[in-house]
């Protein structure tokens, strides 16, 4: 699909402003494989991409107070104990749905690490730099963007870590 101005998000904007090259990638919404609602899978498919280089962010509370942004391939499960460990706090938890709108900006299913509220601490799993290219949320739900990982880890001066299970 072309790339036409009003479908442009506030994490292409901003992409555009830092000058850092991506490629958005537009999908259908829908279930994941089978039916089911592994919602990242489906994004993967629908792309027709290898679900291991496109990333899911989660965000957490840690139990200093402050939130955490973790972005890890849509097939792993987010490891809240190394997550823990990567960002530096005794525990983590998941942000409740309920919350997420309020502390990024974004609604589930089209949170991207680009253009949150504030700027968060970011922790990539350590695999996002085995790849070319990855592929994270552009900020709504059906839009995808295509970007080089060492790029946006600088962007985002986001670390790496081993944060699955």
């Amino acid at each position: 699909m072309a790339k036409k101005k009003d479908e442009k998000t506030n994490a292409m904007r901003i992409l555009d402003q830092k000058k850092v090259p991506y490629t958005p990638r537009f999908y259908e919404e829908g279930e994941g494989p089978e039916g089911t609602r592994d919602y990242g899978i489906h994004v993967a498919m629908a792309m027709g991409e290898d679900p291991g280089r496109t990333f899911k962010t989660l965000v957490a509370k840690g139990a200093s107070g402050g939130y955490y942004v973790f972005d890890i391939p849509v097939p792993d499960s987010l490891d809240l104990k190394k997550a823990a460990r990567a960002a530096g706090e005794k525990s983590v938890e998941l942000l409740p749905v309920k919350d997420i709108t309020a502390v990024t900006g974004y609604i589930r299913g089209g949170c991207s690490p680009v253009g949150m509220k504030k700027p968060y601490p970011t922790i990539f799993h350590e695999t996002a730099l085995a790849f070319e290219t990855i592929y994270v949320s552009a900020g709504k739900i059906g839009a995808q963007v295509e970007v080089e990982p060492r790029a946006l880890l600088d962007l985002l001066r986001a670390k790496t870590a081993d944060i699955v299970i």
